[in-house]
């Protein structure tokens, strides 16, 4: 099988990554929550809003992180970690760019405003909202983070909420509780637009359609969608045998209708499976590992998916095809507890209970998820045969 080096680490499609690069550091903290952050968040003013869009290639690549040690006095600290992500070098700063620790709080759940506001994040009994803080020196504008002024009552003494999200475009926020709880509010208003008290016995995952108009959730027993416009369940993605289902997540493909995918586990390992979101019948239905999926997402462009297993390996799916065409082996030595895309689709973070953080930078593929590094190697390999051949043939 071919194999290339990319910064100290070798590759092999469907294979595995043999020596860990720069791409992969620990900064002393369990994490739970990752994220790219959004390059609207590094506007200094609003008046070089447009000029820094035009320049978005140039600016830096910051990832946050979120973890801890939980309550106590364990030593580890909880906290929100952010890090730079050079793609030219494929590396992770050494140490963070910011550590701001939450005290006793663990921020087990983190959702990052895609309009560049700020990050929200699922405390113990709460969720705290923290704003982006950018320092402009010369031309380089370097990113932090602090805790807002603003407290939302309507956050406070909620209970532990274990997933988090935005809506796309920014205007909706749905939290979802270890006590089964789902709501969904406006932003940042916060006027209340869905409130279910028994959506599951717990919530485990919760994802908007593009537009807004759905939102969909799993947790115990079957999965859920929910119209925002009237506040109810419009339907019910049943289970089929064993399946318990783990993460869902919305599509495009670009050409029609969003796709849902829905992870589900039975006796036989993990599966994903693929939801038609006019009727919520099923389409198809993939295993794709053995071992349990522990965390689960969908690029920007929806294209790819990614799996993280509990064994600490992360797998990279040609979302067309259904089939894997990057497997990194033991990635991580722990969990992989989340996962994220970059916005270009271009790479992917990826978090670990041991403490590690890591990014990977996305092979180009063709459409039938061959490496297209391997098809120019093989053509320049067949020139050079040829070429050689010739040459035997004229001496």
């Amino acid at each position: 099988m071919m194999t290339r080096l990319i910064t100290h680490v070798v590759v092999r499609d469907v294979g595995t990554w043999l020596v860990m690069g720069e791409n992969c550091k620990r900064y002393g903290v369990p994490f739970y929550g990752a994220s790219f952050v959004p390059h609207n968040a590094l506007k200094s003013s609003d008046t070089d809003a447009k000029k820094e869009d035009e320049d978005s290639g140039n600016r830096p690549n910051y990832v946050i992180f979120a973890g801890g040690g939980g309550e106590g006095r364990s030593g580890i600290p909880n906290a929100l970690v952010i890090s730079l992500f050079d793609s030219a070098s494929n590396s992770l700063s050494d140490q963070p760019v910011e550590k701001l620790e939450t005290g006793d709080d663990l921020p087990y759940r983190m959702a990052v405003h895609p309009g560049g506001e700020g990050v929200i994040c699922s405390l113990p009994k709460s969720c705290r909202w923290f704003e982006w803080d950018t320092i402009t020196s010369d031309d380089t504008i370097e990113l932090s983070l602090k805790p807002s002024e603003k407290v939302f009552d309507e956050l406070e003494d909620i209970g532990q909420q274990l997933a988090v999200t935005f809506s796309q475009d920014g205007s909706l926020l749905a939290v979802g509780g270890e006590d089964g709880t789902l709501r969904v509010f406006k932003w940042p208003s916060m006027a209340l637009v869905l409130d279910a008290p028994n959506a599951h016995t717990s919530v485990k995952n919760l994802d908007f359609s593009p537009d807004g108009k759905y939102l969909v959730s799993v947790g115990s027993g079957p999965g859920r969608v929910w119209d925002i416009s009237s506040s109810i369940a419009k339907a019910s993605l049943s289970k089929e045998n064993d399946e318990v289902f783990g993460f869902c997540k919305f599509s495009l493909d670009g050409e029609s209708d969003p796709f849902l995918y829905v992870t589900a586990m039975r006796d036989r390992g993990g599966s994903i499976v693929k939801w038609n979101t006019t009727t919520w019948k099923r389409i198809s239905s993939k295993h794709v590992v053995r071992d349990p999926i522990s965390a689960f997402n969908v690029s920007y462009d929806g294209k790819l998916l990614a799996i993280g297993t509990i064994e600490g390996d992360v797998l990279i799916l040609n979302s067309s095809s259904m089939k894997v065409q990057t497997v990194i082996k033991k990635a991580h030595l722990g969990v992989v507890t989340s996962l994220a895309f970059s916005n270009d689709s271009r790479a992917l973070a990826s978090a670990s209970l041991d403490a590690s953080a890591r990014v990977t930078i996305i092979e180009e593929t063709t459409k039938n998820g061959v490496n297209v590094w391997i098809i120019l190697f093989i053509m320049l390999l067949a020139a050079v045969l040829y070429y050689a051949k010739a040459k035997g043939h004229f001496l």
